[in-house]
């Protein structure tokens, strides 16, 4: 892997993980439930291309 493409890959799951514990503190306050939840698909979502960035990675 090129080193563009591993900071990619890391700025990607970096993300995924910042949106995860936005979620879980959006969760546990009295507020809205709403950005809870967007911030828990945003986070999967970058889970999901850090995964396939790394995957079409591997198989080149």
């Amino acid at each position: 892997m090129k080193d563009k493409e591993k900071i990619s890959y890391y700025c990607f799951l970096v993300a995924s993980v910042c949106f995860f514990i936005s979620a879980v503190i959006g969760f546990f306050s009295e507020g809205s439930r709403g950005m809870a939840v967007t911030h828990l698909c945003l986070g999967a979502a970058f889970l999901c291309l850090s995964s396939t960035h790394k995957n079409k990675e591997d198989k080149m």
